[in-house]
């Protein structure tokens, strides 16, 4: 078999698989509308299968052990390992592989060495990358890292990268940021995509202050679902996914923040 590397350059829209391929024959990165789909018409026309690295690097263990040997591991739905990375408000910071469905708690304080300040100070995880929901602390307690237990909190497994949160962060600025990142990333094909990162990463700037209305809160919520489901790739419903579930696990807090705005600036009706 020959083996041949491409390089990328660096589009995060590129994990999805046609746009992967369409960079490869030196096209811009964007996703194609789908059928045909790669196992029909993939790189230059040809029938093309597209895995994740950590699929393909696990096929010759489990080729050399048996799929029984690998779905010991886990539990009923969810077998095998994965593998996980632990960043954020942890004392370890760390990659590891590890059996699907282990307690959150369990994952972080084995090989992360616990939450810094002690799991009292959790404030919320980020199960799988920037495009799952946070999950709060009293969800956390009793999560375990695979697919059903994740759906069950709401969020989802995602890439398996861990971000942990602590009481010393603001959560509000933490989805900021990934909205800024999604709004940078867009490739600009589909329209929901385009228009609504935008406007979510602007009205989340502007929620850091407290700098708008609850009703504009309700208004960001509905930008959401109007993004979600609407796209030719996940990539507009990732970047909405945080947002709302930032809205749905902080609303107090999101509420708060604006009224200590519009206490500061009573003549501005929450904008300025």
């Amino acid at each position: 078999m020959d083996i041949y590397i491409q390089r990328g350059a660096g589009a995060y829209v590129c994990g999805e698989e046609t746009a992967l391929i369409e960079s490869i024959e030196g096209k811009q990165g964007k996703p194609r509308v789908k059928p045909p789909f790669p196992a029909d018409y993939g790189v230059f026309g040809c029938p093309t299968t597209v895995n994740n690295v950590e699929t393909i690097s696990a096929t010759p263990t489990i080729m050399r052990r048996g799929g029984k040997w690998f779905a010991s591991f886990g539990r009923e739905r969810n077998h095998g390992t994965k593998i996980f990375c632990i960043s954020g408000c942890v004392n370890n910071p760390c990659v590891v592989e590890e059996s699907m469905g282990i307690s959150m708690r369990e994952l972080i304080e084995r090989h992360a060495g616990g939450v810094k300040g002690g799991w009292d100070n959790l404030l919320a995880v980020i199960p799988g990358g920037a495009s799952c929901p946070m999950i709060p602390r009293p969800l956390a307690d009793t999560a375990f890292m695979d697919y059903d237990s994740m759906s069950d909190c709401g969020s989802s497994l995602g890439t398996a990268a861990m971000l942990v949160l602590d009481k010393s962060v603001d959560p509000i600025k933490a989805i900021s940021r990934f909205s800024k990142f999604y709004r940078h990333e867009s490739c600009g094909q589909c329209t929901p995509c385009r228009e609504g990162t935008g406007w979510m990463a602007e009205m989340m700037e502007r929620l850091e202050v407290g700098n708008m209305t609850l009703e504009e809160l309700d208004q960001l919520e509905r930008i959401t679902y109007n993004i979600e489901g609407r796209t030719i790739c996940a990539l507009g419903e990732a970047s909405a996914l945080p947002v709302r579930g930032l809205i749905k696990s902080f609303r107090p807090y999101c509420e708060q923040r604006i009224k200590q705005y519009q206490a500061a600036h009573p003549k501005s009706n929450g904008h300025h």
